[in-house]
């Protein structure tokens, strides 16, 4: 892929300019503590991408998204057939996004849970007293949060992001991101898998309010078996979790440059983000890989 095509680069993902869209591409790059790792996870792109790709299908009854297609070979030159991207790519519409995080919580944990230790609130929401972590919340919540250029992204309470967005903008995405939370949290359910919180970009096209970047995957939300869940501390899960956990118990000081991940923490984290797909989707993942046509060469 030419430098000159590239629109923007993220911590996991490179964006690359095709005419009136854009061509997303999901690498097998991994940060934490909002810090890029020395190395990759293998598979994890394409599982961001088929996972998103799912959901994307199964919600556009509740809110349109930005996907034009996922199939390489209707991709736009010089993109089209590039096998590398096969399965770990998607077409999709330009927006104007929007600057807020657009997250729903229906537990307690995280950035979530120690701010209601400080404040017995989430985000301006005043929750219960005695709740504790990982507790499922009474009704799910919007937690919107400001979009951080560098560093971690910062909760803010409704008032604030309408006085970002403007305040119908703010009511209509907090309707749309607990809607969206609801669906996905009652399907997951059904395949074992507790959706404890999420979060969601949306942006404009053609005037229209439009779901983009990625959705529903471990990287955006957090994933918890079901048959393990036990509140009252933090929970196994299907996301980032079990990686940070190990850096942290490096002594690491989340600065950069971040230490070397052993072989065996590369593979147990690249199995997570497999399962997690296999059983939200009922896919085995090498099935999907199967199914886009994504040769050897692309799944590394």
């Amino acid at each position: 892929m030419r430098v000159a095509d590239l629109h923007a680069r993220g911590k996991v993902r490179d964006i690359f300019g095709a005419g009136d869209d854009l061509v997303m591409v999901a690498t097998d790059r991994v940060s934490a503590f909002d810090v890029v790792l020395p190395q990759a996870i293998p598979g994890k792109g394409q599982v961001l991408t088929g996972l998103s790709l799912y959901w994307f299908d199964r919600t556009t009854s509740i809110v349109a998204n930005h996907v034009v297609t996922a199939d390489v070979t209707r991709f736009p030159a010089p993109f089209a057939g590039q096998d590398d991207l096969a399965g770990r790519a998607m077409l999709g519409k330009k927006a104007k996004m929007i600057p807020i995080e657009c997250v729903a919580r229906g537990y307690l944990s995280g950035s979530g849970w120690k701010e209601y230790q400080q404040t017995g609130r989430v985000c301006g929401v005043e929750l219960p007293r005695g709740l504790v972590e990982s507790e499922r919340l009474p009704e799910p919540v919007f937690t919107p949060a400001t979009k951080a250029e560098t560093g971690h992204d910062l909760n803010i309470s409704l008032e604030q992001a309408a006085d970002l967005v403007g305040r119908g903008l703010a009511k209509k995405l907090q309707e749309v991101t607990l809607e969206l939370y609801e669906f996905a949290a009652a399907h997951a359910l059904e395949r074992g898998i507790i959706l404890a919180d999420t979060k969601f970009e949306f942006g404009f096209a053609d005037r229209e309010l439009i779901l983009c970047d990625e959705v529903l995957t471990p990287d955006s939300s957090r994933f918890w078996p079901s048959d393990r869940y036990e509140p009252g501390h933090s929970q196994p899960s299907f996301d980032k979790q079990f990686l940070r956990d190990w850096l942290d118990a490096t002594g690491w000081d989340h600065e950069p440059p971040a230490p070397d991940l052993p072989s065996d923490v590369i593979e147990q984290t690249a199995a997570r983000y497999r399962e997690a797909y296999g059983r939200i989707t009922g896919e085995d993942f090498s099935e999907y890989l199967d199914r886009v046509g994504a040769g050897e060469e692309s799944r590394h």
